[in-house]
């Protein structure tokens, strides 16, 4: 049930591959390019998405049986802390060249299993939906920058990415207690949908650092791991609740790919499902991703 890969420097090459033993239906690689340098991403049978963490890139688009397309300037902070994230889509069938035209360039390339061909497009800083919510005193402040999400569901298929943010120095994120592991209607006629999930943290000031619990039943006692900047944990069930030390602010870049279902409906567990009300905002939050 899930896995922590602790930061290492991994060359350009994905972190998290193709047919993952855990979370086989997420891609995940971070790459880093100095000025002038390219980098060509093409991955079989994933849907992906090339985010810019920091920097700026030109990013073309080819296939073969088509006229490429040149997404230039992508990219409009110096990191993660500053402004919002820029990113291309590409569809399967779509290769892309990545070009860093800046002095260097911090780049997050995320993917889902899908089975159809879709059409490249750019999300610049002002499509991407900004959410926030939770509060001070109840330690869930939380801000969400979704770069695939429902406002461009009709041009993504079942790939999920956003950018997410303790909000102030410290406290908890993915509360209350979560899953979403299975396809299904429940008793009392709500749904679950099945969605794996890979993250990738960093923390202000860098030397930051949080909590991952994980567990599979809300009765259970699961595995809790150190996360620093640059940790990827990856998620194919159960509750999944972070907590940011105090004194810190915690990002996590997040990668959510469903099986079947187009749209995330989580599972709060029983035993803290009561604070979906006394959360601020959450509610709306939730109804905003059905």
């Amino acid at each position: 049930m899930g896995k922590h890969i602790p930061p290492f420097n991994n060359e350009n090459k994905a972190i998290v591959d193709v047919n993952d033993d855990v979370t086989p239906l997420c891609y995940f690689n971070q790459v880093y390019l100095k000025q002038g340098e390219t980098f060509q991403h093409h991955v079989e049978e994933y849907e992906s998405v090339i985010v810019l963490a920091g920097g700026t890139c030109s990013v073309t688009v080819t296939h073969p049986e088509l006229p490429d397309i040149v997404y230039d300037n992508i990219g409009k902070r110096a990191s993660v802390w500053q402004g919002n994230p820029e990113a291309v889509y590409i569809p399967l069938g779509y290769s892309a060249v990545i070009e860093c035209v800046s002095d260097k360039a911090d780049i997050m390339i995320a993917g889902g299993k899908f089975e159809e061909s879709l059409t490249p497009f750019c999300v610049r800083d002002d499509d991407v939906d900004i959410v926030q919510y939770g509060s001070d005193d109840t330690k869930t402040h939380r801000k969400i920058k979704h770069v695939l999400g429902q406002s461009n569901a009709d041009r993504r298929g079942r790939l999920l990415v956003s950018e997410l943010f303790t909000v102030g120095a410290g406290g908890w994120s993915g509360f209350p207690p979560h899953k979403h592991d299975e396809d299904r209607v429940k008793a009392d006629g709500s749904q679950e949908t099945l969605y794996e999930e890979v993250y990738q943290f960093r923390f202000n000031p860098d030397f930051g650092f949080g909590a991952q619990f994980l567990y599979e039943h809300e009765d259970d006692f699961g595995p809790v791991y150190h996360v620093r900047t640059g940790s990827v944990i990856a998620i194919d069930k159960g509750y999944h609740p972070s907590v940011a030390a105090p004194g810190y602010e915690m990002y996590y870049f997040t990668i959510i790919v469903g099986k079947t279902a187009k749209s995330l409906i989580q599972h709060f567990d029983p035993h803290h499902e009561y604070q979906v009300e006394t959360i601020p905002g959450i509610k709306d939050m939730i109804a905003k991703f059905k």
